[in-house]
Formats: C-alpha cells, sequence, structure tokens
C-alpha cells in the first residue's frame, strides 16, 4: 500500500502574477526549510524516525523515488502546484534534476542526524 501523497497547492493568478498558497495545506508545523539549485547528482537516499516532508518543484523538474517498505514509486516533480508528501517511512531519493531546477523542503523537524535511517528497505 502506497502512503505516497501529491497535494495540489491553490494558485491566484491575475495581472501581477500568480500566487501560490500553502497555508493550512500541510499535515504538519513547518520547522524546517531548504531548497536544492541545480542539482547534479542524486540527493537524499534516507528515510527518517520522525521527520515528516513536503517537496514542491519551483522550477525545472526532479524525479523523487521513495519506497515505504511496501511499495515504491518515482514521481516527477515539474510543476509549482504539485507539493509531494513524504513521511518518516518513505527511503527517497532526489535524481534527474533539470538545469536550473529549484527543488523545495519544507520539514516538520529541525535538523537531527539522529534522525535519518540510511539503510533502505
Amino acid at each position: 500500500m502506497s502512503s505516497f501523497k501529491i497535494i495540489e497547492i491553490p494558485d491566484f493568478s491575475d495581472d501581477r502574477g500568480t500566487l501560490f498558497v500553502i497555508d493550512q495545506l500541510l499535515p504538519f508545523e513547518v520547522k524546517r526549510l531548504f531548497y536544492i539549485l541545480d542539482g547534479s547528482q542524486i540527493r537524499g537516499g534516507h528515510r527518517h524516525f520522525e521527520t515528516r516532508q513536503a517537496m514542491i518543484c519551483l522550477k525545472g523538474s526532479v524525479d523523487v523515488y521513495m519506497n515505504n517498505g511496501e511499495a515504491e514509486e518515482t514521481v516527477r516533480l515539474n510543476c509549482p502546484k504539485r507539493c509531494l508528501l513524504i513521511e518518516p517511512q518513505d527511503w527517497h531519493q532526489m535524481k534527474n534534476f533539470s538545469e536550473n531546477s529549484v527543488l523545495l523542503v519544507l520539514a516538520s523537524a529541525a535538523f537531527d542526524k539522529k534522525d535519518y535511517i540510511l539503510e533502505p528497505y
């Protein structure tokens, strides 16, 4: 059974541009935020004991491979309207970053090396 979930982010467009609203959309409080620019190698390669994450490819595209021990799937993120939720049990890797890509990651906890599980299923 897959635990992977995509959330569609509401957007509002007018002559000033497009505004994407994430408020109250995530099932966790954001405690850490980071982004990856122009990834040229595989990133990730871990899962967590506690941390939940949400990934949004703001520009370009990236493939996210996930395996929760029961199901595996690769999701292509290539639209800032799509937000991929990653649960702690989801071992994940980000790869195949397009040129000039920007991957935003929002996490439920601050960085803690003890929260990382590096062995895949």
